[in-house]
């Protein structure tokens, strides 16, 4: 199985100790994998039954098309929802709503100017300049970044945001090696 991304490593340390944590697109469950590891119990959603095979070792699973289905999770919060790879405008709302009191959203996927180094090149599945920022409205941006990766080249936006807790002044815990970037 695949390493967790480094975004999602980097700032798993936002994710409140023990809270549930949302996988969305997940895949094999590599992110299911990093944070079970950690002690949070964990909830990975994706279409493939082939995947869920291997994802369901780390935690709970549900096979959903996220993109005909009804949404599944209507009314759940975690305390952190975490998505690498996948786009589908439409949830960027319903994630935000699904982020607790006190927990995060790791997002990270590809953005326009991918298409000039491979795939996904379709525009529907490219983040616009500032898309994802302008998605978060309602959390505190932490960390974001946009731009050009390599290896293997791509185009990427990324995001961690908090969701303060009752409304106070949350700090983040921010480790020295984070750093403003």
């Amino acid at each position: 199985m695949t390493d967790a991304s480094e975004w999602v490593r980097r700032w798993s340390h936002l994710v409140p100790p023990g809270a549930p944590v949302l996988d969305l697109a997940c895949g094999s469950g590599r992110h299911m994998q990093w944070f079970a590891g950690r002690g949070h119990p964990v909830l990975g959603v994706d279409r493939s039954a082939e995947a869920l095979q291997s994802a369901a070792a780390h935690g709970e699973v549900l096979a959903c098309d996220l993109e005909s289905d009804p949404w599944p999770l209507q009314g759940r919060e975690f305390g952190a929802v975490v998505v690498t790879n996948y786009l589908w405008r439409a949830l960027l709302p319903r994630l935000v709503e699904c982020v607790a009191p006190g927990g995060v959203l790791l997002y990270e996927t590809f953005a326009q100017g991918n298409e000039t180094v491979g795939r996904p090149a379709n525009p529907d599945f490219l983040l616009a300049p500032g898309e994802l920022l302008r998605a978060c409205e309602g959390l505190r941006v932490v960390a974001y970044e946009e731009g050009y990766l390599e290896p293997p080249a791509r185009f990427v936006q990324r995001i961690a945001a908090l969701r303060l807790p009752g409304g106070a002044a949350a700090k983040p815990r921010l480790r020295a090696e984070d750093g403003a970037r």
